[in-house]
């Protein structure tokens, strides 16, 4: 099977052509509507949302995404600020977080994360005020607008000196990810201690206050995507309080939200979590394959994973966690799942994987219509607690169509886009507009704002983006793709 066996998205040229193909796929329960309504047609879109102390003004949402285009010292550069003035233009009213600002130097993903450090106020100064200011000015107002930060630690996929070098701080020694990233299974230093995460637990309160002093209406404690927190919630072989059971594995991030919400009380939390998760698939340009896991069945070393069947989903533990959440106080959840980092198919639906993936082994929509329903499960065991959803982005010209059909349903409060935004940021205003798609402008997943920056480039869409066509990273860009390719041959 290659990718050449799927029908891409753009070649379906109306509403029902698209569903025809969800319907040859199976996923034919998925709501698609027949046009897309103006917030003057009564949009289910265009609806307040409650959210915390807040009413959102409408049903978007922009994804915090990782750069890898700050200044070393973790203060925004022109292309941060340029991505968060685009924010602000996408006519979004929640932004979750903008942007994954690690809590720690040593937690960086990559040398050019931004920062959440005390040293950085004014950097993180910055980044509000140019999306805030952006806002304002297509928009005429702020007062529905919510703005968060995101924060996080990276955990096993720590590069914060080079871009070139993990130097990864990890929750126990898993099997498989340990063999895919090159990590001795005996050593044991590379095992964050329990004082550490003691302290890392300070250096969110810190981060904490420093978002609430800027001005960010509330924080991320990023659980998602397998960095550290994510990490944790499957530590069944690590010993100690933060380990084994339940209580044990969802300790620290229990533990960091509380310590926020009694630190800074004004300050509500959120949290962006991997519901579920998958065996590792191995890197490769053939089709995607999970990596040998048949000898460590029942399968211990995931969250939200059906031990005996562990290429299938198990959200008890999940839901479990999202009650937990609410009852915490928690003022929202968003709905993620996987990692971009050992099984991108699941966590990024694309035809086109980045350098470090594979090529996909299912029809990228069936990926979407699986986060669509694991979001769907989880608003309707918690239905008071807001949850925005994600993966939609592979939608691409009948993202509006889906969005606004899963909202009226209820299946989610929220639509949250990545990847889309960067392509075409108005894609939410111009939807509440009733304006058609720009076709030239929709994110077609070709997976390079992936791939470049796994290649030590910044991120950013550059196959529809003048400004980073623009870039002298574009040329660099284009040779590791042609070095690829020639690999390849």
């Amino acid at each position: 099977m290659t990718k050449d066996r799927y029908i891409k998205v753009a070649q379906l040229k109306s509403v029902e052509a698209f569903r025809a193909r969800l319907a040859e796929l199976g996923l034919d329960d998925l709501p698609v509507d027949d046009s897309v309504l103006s917030a003057e047609a009564g949009s289910p879109l265009a609806e307040p949302l409650s959210f915390g102390p807040w009413r959102i003004g409408n049903r978007w949402c922009i994804h915090p995404m990782e750069g890898w285009d700050a200044e070393t010292d973790g203060s925004p550069s022109r292309h941060t600020l340029r991505r968060w003035r685009q924010f602000g233009r996408s006519g979004a009213k929640l932004i979750w977080g903008g942007e994954a600002c690690a809590v720690r130097e040593d937690g960086r993903a990559n040398p050019n994360q931004t920062l959440a450090i005390p040293e950085n106020q004014s950097g993180l100064s910055r980044l509000l005020d140019a999306l805030k200011s952006a806002h304002q000015e297509a928009f005429g107002t702020t007062d529905d607008l919510v703005v968060g930060l995101q924060l996080t630690h990276s955990g096993r996929f720590c590069r914060p000196v080079t871009k070139d070098r993990l130097e990864p701080r990890i929750a126990y020694h898993h099997p498989l990810l340990d063999t895919k990233f090159g990590i001795d299974p005996a050593d044991a230093d590379v095992v964050i201690s329990d004082d550490d995460l003691q302290r890392l637990t300070d250096c969110y309160v810190n981060a904490a206050r420093l978002a609430r002093d800027v001005g960010f209406q509330f924080v991320d404690i990023k659980a998602c995507h397998g960095y550290l927190l994510h990490e944790m919630l499957s530590a069944r072989d690590r010993a100690g309080p933060f380990g084994g059971d339940f209580a044990g594995r969802s300790r620290l991030l229990v533990q960091i939200i509380e310590r926020v919400q009694d630190a800074v009380a004004d300050l509500p939390v959120a949290v962006r979590l991997s519901v579920f998760d998958s065996v590792p698939f191995r890197t490769s340009r053939a089709v995607g394959q999970p990596m040998d896991f048949e000898h460590l069945l029942p399968y211990r070393y995931g969250f939200g994973v059906n031990a005996d069947e562990p290429l299938e989903m198990d959200l008890d533990e999940p839901v479990r966690l999202i009650r937990q959440l609410h009852a915490l106080g928690v003022i929202g959840v968003n709905v993620s799942c996987g990692s971009p980092y050992y099984n991108p198919h699941l966590q990024r639906p694309a035809i086109f994987p980045p350098s470090d993936g594979y090529r996909p082994p299912e029809d990228p929509l069936v990926g979407v219509a699986r986060q669509i329903r694991a979001a769907r499960t989880c608003k309707s065991a918690v239905p008071s607690l807001p949850m925005v959803g994600s993966g939609y982005s592979y939608l691409q010209d009948y993202l509006p169509h889906v969005a606004q059909a899963i909202v009226r349903e209820g299946w989610i409060d929220s639509v949250g886009i990545g990847r889309m935004v960067l392509a075409y940021p108005e894609m939410p205003a111009d939807a509440l507009a009733g304006k058609t798609p720009v076709r030239q402008r929709v994110c077609r997943t070709f997976s390079d704002c992936t791939t470049a920056p796994r290649n030590g480039l910044l991120s950013g869409c550059f196959p529809l983006d003048p400004y980073y066509k623009s870039l002298k990273e574009a040329k660099l860009l284009r040779a590791v793709k042609e070095s690829i390719k020639a690999s390849d041959a």
